[in-house]
């Protein structure tokens, strides 16, 4: 005998999805602050991190906003208990690993603010992958179809 129904999710799988969407929309907001810096905030920079947002390649801009935009939609499909998280999510981690190959390998940012910019780099990775883990595990326990 099989069920097609879900098992009802934890207080635990809640508490992630909202966290998830807020890391998200703070993703989508740290993009678009970068993508739409003003010119007088620009000015007001060092020289240096004149050059960290004005040489940003149009490939590492594409990944961020793949990385964020789909992590927001993971999130919501989360929430909303359906499986298709699994997918957006495991786009967003694939824009992570692509933009953050640019901070890593090709930013002068660690020239500019110092060898503890890879720490946040290496969290974000780390947080994809959680997503990715979690609703993969919410999915083998039936709470989101």
């Amino acid at each position: 005998m099989t069920s097609n129904s879900t098992n009802k999710p934890t207080l635990w799988f809640w508490i992630v999805g909202v966290v998830a969407l807020v890391w998200n929309l703070l993703g989508v907001i740290a993009y678009l602050k970068q993508t739409f810096i003003s010119d007088i905030k620009l000015v007001s920079l060092s020289k240096a991190e004149q050059a960290l947002y004005t040489n940003v390649p149009i490939w590492a801009t594409i990944a961020f906003a793949i990385a964020v935009f789909s992590g927001v939609l993971g999130s919501i499909a989360l929430l909303f208990r359906k499986k298709i998280a699994i997918i957006f999510f495991i786009i967003s981690l694939i824009g992570i690993i692509v933009q953050m190959n640019y901070s890593f390998f090709e930013s002068k940012a660690k020239e500019v603010y110092g060898p503890m910019v890879i720490a946040i780099p290496v969290l974000i990775i780390l947080i994809g992958i959680y997503l990715v883990t979690f609703t993969n595990r919410c999915i083998y326990r039936n709470w989101i179809s």
